[in-house]
């Protein structure tokens, strides 16, 4: 089985941080990361990610500005992408699903589900 590369779009650290040690150290996933939509623009594209966790609020740009400009590029067509947010209000998901992305999931992460809750996500859970 192939090892799932995620892309954490966060323009905090320490969600950065606590993202990636949870991917690589317990699910031993591959992970890149970007601190702004810009950086994430720029990277995505070449870092050709299986599944891409993105912040809905970051100071040079929102959520869904960021995934238009990923959609743009052909290899991100159909990369699923989960919003990630600090405040999760009731019909907020359907609100993103709606735009396109495959789910919303709540900021901090647990650590030890963050996988398995990104992976029921992706999967329309």
């Amino acid at each position: 089985m192939t090892v799932p590369k995620i892309m954490l779009i966060d323009d905090d650290p320490d969600i950065l941080k606590i993202g990636t040690l949870s991917l690589t150290g317990i699910a031993r996933w591959q992970v890149a990361t970007a601190s702004s939509g810009k950086e994430a623009i720029h990277l995505a594209p070449q870092e050709e990610p299986d599944l891409i966790v993105l912040d809905t609020s970051m100071p040079d740009m929102d959520g869904l500005t960021v995934m238009a400009k990923l959609r743009e590029a052909p290899v991100l067509k159909k990369v699923p992408i989960i919003f990630s947010s600090t405040h999760v209000e009731a019909g907020e998901e359907d609100f993103y699903k709606s735009k396109g992305a495959s789910g919303l999931i709540a900021k901090p992460f647990n650590p030890e589900t963050l996988a398995q809750d990104l992976l029921d996500k992706a999967a329309g859970n």
